[in-house]
């Protein structure tokens, strides 16, 4: 039945049921500031106050495309068939919150619009532009049938070179790959420092040993892996949903490697390791982030944490502990910012998150500008019951990381 439904929304004349759930943006980000109520550009300038912006980067922004220009991205096929027509929705989803509105040179209009959004407003600082590699078998096959999409480290490499001032490259190497060593030695040698891993999708288990060599390489050259950790619902991970347990992670920590938990783990059930049963993802992250052995190499990063089905424990816990705030980073996850029905301003304010003020001027930054809108609305939480906001300091790279490309 839920397939009928979703094939009868996707017919011809339903493209602004898309739009009014991801999309729709009618405001163009250049003029943000300049357009802006005074009370909102108040309350937007407020929001870096404190923050070394020099250190302030997103480290968790998705490179888009379809392989439009050369680029060798690529899509499944599936999530453009009607006859998957839950993944043909989430693409046509993802299609309009990237603003694109047809399929021609998506990769390099992804990037314009990408850019501008940045450009608005240069305080926001540097993106990490996302490589994502393809799932592949522990034989080191290429598995297509369950890649969600491809984008190449070379696309990335290049839209970096192209806007050095507001890209840096996050490449993707499989270590399942057979030849993932010399391809992480190769872009570890042109300069490339922060590495993609998405376990559930890519059917990477971090604690597995074959991994050894791997790590190596990434600790040999001062590298940073970006994995997220929890459950997975962007993108198709469900037959591996246990790979990005934070648990798996100790092994390469235990080794030196240095991980940035993306989200924070903070959706899903995972199972406890280590004392049975199971917990929250995030109860396990929280257990691992809290280890004193991981102080110099373990960060937690805030993407999806105010995405509406991940409210509340993870944030509030998060909020509740200024102590650990420096052990944080500051991530989007865009596009997703820009599917407007995942962030829900009038839940944040019912819940005490934010006051009925806050609440309209996010608002108002949101209809010009979806990713400066998820760091003014981050900056702006309050825990409901302490009032305890998140510091500055989670939202700047940490000196070990702030001074890599």
């Amino acid at each position: 039945m839920r397939s009928v439904i979703l094939a009868l929304l996707l017919l011809p004349g339903c493209s602004v049921f898309i739009d009014k759930i991801a999309g729709d943006f009618e405001k163009d980000p250049v003029v943000m500031l300049a357009d802006l109520k005074p009370e909102t550009k108040k309350f937007l300038d407020k929001a870096y106050e404190g923050i070394n912006l020099n250190c302030l980067h997103d480290v968790h922004v998705h490179a888009v495309g379809n392989g439009s220009g050369g680029t060798g991205n690529w899509v499944n096929p599936d999530m453009m068939s009607l006859s998957h027509p839950y993944k043909f929705l989430q693409y046509k989803v993802y299609l309009s919150a990237s603003g694109l509105e047809d399929l021609k040179d998506a990769d390099e209009k992804y990037m314009t619009r990408l850019i501008k959004l940045a450009r608005s407003d240069k305080r926001y600082g540097k993106l990490h532009l996302l490589a994502f590699d393809k799932n592949h078998t522990e034989e080191g096959v290429e598995d297509l049938k369950r890649s969600t999409f491809y984008i190449t480290n070379e696309h990335v490499w290049n839209m970096y070179e192209k806007y050095p001032d507001i890209i840096v490259p996050t490449i993707s190497v499989h270590p399942y790959r057979k030849d993932a060593i010399q391809r992480l030695e190769k872009w570890a040698k042109k300069g490339a420092r922060y590495i993609k891993w998405l376990p559930n999708a890519q059917r990477i288990d971090p604690g597995s040993p074959k991994l050894d060599d791997y790590y190596k390489v990434v600790k040999k050259y001062d590298m940073v892996i970006l994995s997220h950790t929890g459950e997975e619902k962007a993108v198709d991970g469900e037959d591996f949903q246990e790979l990005a347990n934070p648990l798996r992670f100790r092994k390469p920590l235990d080794m030196g490697v240095k991980i940035i938990m993306a989200h924070a783990a903070s959706l899903g059930q995972c199972k406890d390791l280590e004392q049975g049963g199971k917990k929250s993802c995030f109860d396990l992250f929280w257990r691992v982030l809290n280890d004193k052995k991981y102080e110099k190499n373990l960060w937690g990063e805030l993407s999806g944490i105010t995405i509406h089905t991940r409210v509340g424990a993870p944030s509030e816990t998060l909020l509740n502990n200024p102590q650990v705030h420096h052990r944080l980073v500051n991530g989007s996850d865009y596009p997703l910012p820009a599917i407007n029905i995942l962030y829900r301003t009038t839940q944040f304010k019912k819940l005490g998150y934010i006051t009925t003020e806050e609440k309209e001027m996010l608002n108002e930054i949101y209809d010009y500008n979806p990713l400066i809108f998820d760091f003014v609305l981050k900056r702006n939480l309050k825990h409901p019951l302490t009032g305890k906001k998140f510091l500055p300091s989670a939202f700047e790279l940490p000196p070990e990381l702030c001074k890599q490309k």
